[in-house]
């Protein structure tokens, strides 16, 4: 049977939510599945009240499932974090530290950036204030003067 071409075609994500998982696990060096499934959820609820527009339905599209769910759950921030303030929000909520926040974030970061890939990931970063880049391990450039 084919598929109807009337309807649009989903992405399907590039790794499982197993293996979002254990990729968010190696980076961040967590001894369980379930310390490093405590960090993409609170990072993945920060970021999607930070996205807006077609960038956060395109991630929603390319993360697995659970993650995806995570990201569309709440109505963005009308005033966007820095990011800096971003891991600070994030602390606050975990009531964690703030080194400690700043580990979790870069780890599924890095699992977000690898889903997203570099086109997307960049127009994500245009939106994002300052300070992002850098969470997302590219360097933080500003435009000549």
């Amino acid at each position: 049977m084919f598929p109807d071409p009337r309807v649009p075609l989903q992405p399907v994500p590039a790794m499982s939510y197993e293996q979002m998982l254990e990729k968010v696990r190696y980076e961040g060096a967590y001894p369980t599945r379930e310390r490093a499934e405590e960090a993409i959820r609170l990072v993945v609820a920060g970021l999607e009240r930070q996205l807006t527009g077609d960038e956060r339905v395109e991630l929603a599209a390319r993360l697995p499932l659970e993650a995806a769910r995570l990201l569309i759950a709440q109505i963005p921030d009308t005033q966007p974090f820095t990011g800096w303030a971003f891991v600070k929000d994030l602390a606050a909520r975990a009531e964690a530290s703030l080194a400690t926040t700043h580990w979790d974030t870069g780890a599924v970061f890095a699992a977000i950036a690898a889903l997203a890939g570099p086109d997307l990931l960049t127009r994500i970063l245009r939106q994002l204030p300052s300070g992002f880049a850098l969470l997302f391990g590219r360097a933080e450039l500003t435009p000549a003067a």
